[in-house]
């Protein structure tokens, strides 16, 4: 087994110390506060109720010794009665986690999108997941990413590629995007939540659509023709298939010379997508019937020429919003005719895990993003931007949790 990247995901960076994302970072405070798990809220019951639940259903998915088993009865009485505690000494990079200021305070307390980086960091040292020995590397969550990808309901849909060809150009276009869009709702952590009702027949629920955008944003491409295209991946299994047709579209249309799939370096967020995902959902491509082998041949081929890259960067598991990107990644980014940003977390880290108000404009909340940016996601959490006043006031008409139960989404895009 190649062991896995050590954890560098708090590494400082370049973006750290720029004074402009600071001082916007502090006008932003002023009218959308952080997310913190205050009574009530969303953020409260993914920390009461879904890190708890998700403590027990690794421990029994594997056969873990009685060390980590033990390791994880005591993280769960931390994040249950206790106040957040450093890594240990001897943890493979604790020390990049080491001058964080939120130890010893309560997990409810501290910024929520550190407190649910940290929480699944802490579940990984649990179970020795960076340390060298026979659990190195083990992805905790691969018995759920496993079931999701070979489950039957995949085979239904990698079959209706099978249509695909019958319909117009632009049909095939939205139908693609579309479903890369709502692929977000097999989402395994909103399961914990959602429950096996709350992922029945997907509700075309589009509070603000800017596919035109997105497409206009591509035709133009770069000085000299189309371009790069970065998609920076969430979930694994049924999402990330539709992600990685989405790219074969993409290439094989000419809208993009090359694609940049953005993948975590190591398990994250529980099934988020790493590369061993990305090469398991290639076979099941190429093993199912009819247009999906070649579309997983396609892309096979396309890793093999350079023209998928498969790209993990340890930013990608930091507790941070990419205001705060390194170099390395904002150059990335940069360079490319858009960035596809998928699925709720990279939205809350894309426009800051903050309460804005939801008809702050996208545009806004992404002014320092360094070049062309797009957001796939189904809603799932509090945050919101881009509304307009007229669809937020219908929302708030309705049902409550239009934010959080992943029953709408959005298609948000700026050049």
């Amino acid at each position: 087994m190649t062991r896995p990247s050590q954890d560098t995901g708090r590494a400082p960076t370049d973006a750290d110390t720029d004074t402009d994302t600071e001082n916007a970072a502090s006008a932003s405070g002023d009218r959308a506060p952080v997310v913190v798990g205050t009574p009530g809220s969303f953020a409260r019951g993914v920390l009461d109720e879904r890190h708890p639940a998700l403590v027990e259903r690794v421990r029994r998915a594997t056969p873990y010794p009685p060390a980590h088993r033990r390791a994880l009865d005591a993280l769960l009485d931390e994040i249950t009665k206790g106040s957040v505690e450093r890594l240990d000494d001897d943890e493979p990079g604790a020390g990049l986690w080491r001058d964080e200021p939120y130890y010893g305070r309560r997990w409810a307390d501290v910024p929520f999108l550190w407190a649910e980086s940290f929480f699944y960091r802490k579940l990984l040292a649990a179970l020795e997941h960076f340390t060298p020995g026979p659990w190195l590397g083990i992805d905790p969550f691969a018995p759920f990413k496993n079931a999701e990808l070979a489950g039957s309901k995949v085979d239904h849909e990698l079959s209706a590629l099978d249509h695909l060809p019958d319909l117009p150009p632009a049909e095939q276009d939205r139908t693609l995007l579309l479903s890369s869009l709502w692929g977000n709702r097999a989402d395994l952590g909103f399961q914990l939540s959602a429950g096996e009702a709350g992922l029945g027949d997907r509700v075309q629920g589009l509070v603000v659509d800017d596919s035109d955008a997105l497409w206009d944003i591509l035709a133009a491409g770069v000085p000299g023709g189309p371009g790069k295209v970065c998609l920076v991946a969430d979930n694994a299994g049924p999402e990330l298939l539709p992600d990685l047709v989405l790219a074969d579209h993409l290439l094989a249309t000419g809208r993009a010379t090359s694609v940049v799939l953005h993948l975590k370096p190591y398990p994250y967020y529980v099934s988020d997508a790493t590369t061993t995902d990305t090469l398991a959902c290639l076979d099941r491509l190429t093993g199912a019937p009819g247009r999906a082998a070649a579309v997983g041949e396609r892309l096979r081929d396309a890793v093999g020429a350079g023209r998928l890259i498969l790209r993990s960067h340890p930013f990608s598991c930091a507790p941070h919003p990419y205001d705060r990107m390194p170099a390395d990644l904002r150059e990335d980014f940069a360079s490319a005719t858009l960035t596809v940003m998928k699925g709720d977390l990279n939205y809350r880290r894309l426009v800051g895990d903050r309460h804005w108000p939801a008809t702050t404009p996208f545009a806004e909340a992404t002014a320092y993003f360094p070049g062309p940016v797009a957001a796939l996601r189904t809603l799932k959490c509090d945050v919101v931007t881009g509304l307009a006043p007229g669809t937020l006031a219908e929302l708030d008409a309705g049902a409550e949790s239009w934010r959080t139960s992943g029953t709408h989404a959005l298609i948000q895009a700026r050049p």
